[in-house]
């Protein structure tokens, strides 16, 4: 078997494509719940605590600095404009808070499909009894086994 038909097997076996359909769906996904975080979740949340926008949330660890002028950190003086070091914190909120709902709908849909392949309780089946003539002759037949 060549490259292209060891290609091929691998393709069509069902783990690759079901791979394939999960990544798909799992990026759909992944912008639904973006979308969801920063379009209808932290709005209100930010409205709620005086009109603060968490994904515009940060500060400054250092200023721009101008050509010509001596860096903060390095004593240096820069030949070129050096751009202000910013940690935008309220991303980092939103993205905690996208992981959590993602988490949790993951959680909830591998509960859910965990609850569906439950194997069903198995019925026992009682045998009925054996008719009285089949019972008496089991009867005669260990009685001729023992030897009486």
């Amino acid at each position: 078997m060549g490259l292209i038909g060891e290609f091929k097997e691998f393709i069509v076996k069902g783990n690759a494509i079901d791979l394939a359909v999960a990544l798909i769906i799992g990026l759909a996904f992944g912008a639904v719940v973006t979308s969801l975080v920063n379009d209808v979740i932290m709005p209100p949340i930010g409205a709620v605590m005086g009109g603060v926008d968490f994904s515009k949330l940060s500060f400054t660890v250092l200023g721009e600095v101008k050509t010509g002028e001596q860096h903060p950190v390095t004593q240096l003086v820069v030949s070129k404009d050096v751009p202000a070091v910013v940690v935008g914190y309220g991303k980092f909120i939103n993205a905690v808070i996208a992981l959590l709902i993602q988490g949790f709908a993951v959680f909830m849909i591998v509960k859910i499909i965990n609850r569906m392949k439950k194997a069903p309780v198995p019925v026992t089946v009682v045998a009925a009894a054996p008719p009285a003539d089949v019972v008496l002759l089991s009867e005669i037949r260990d009685l001729l086994k023992q030897g009486r």
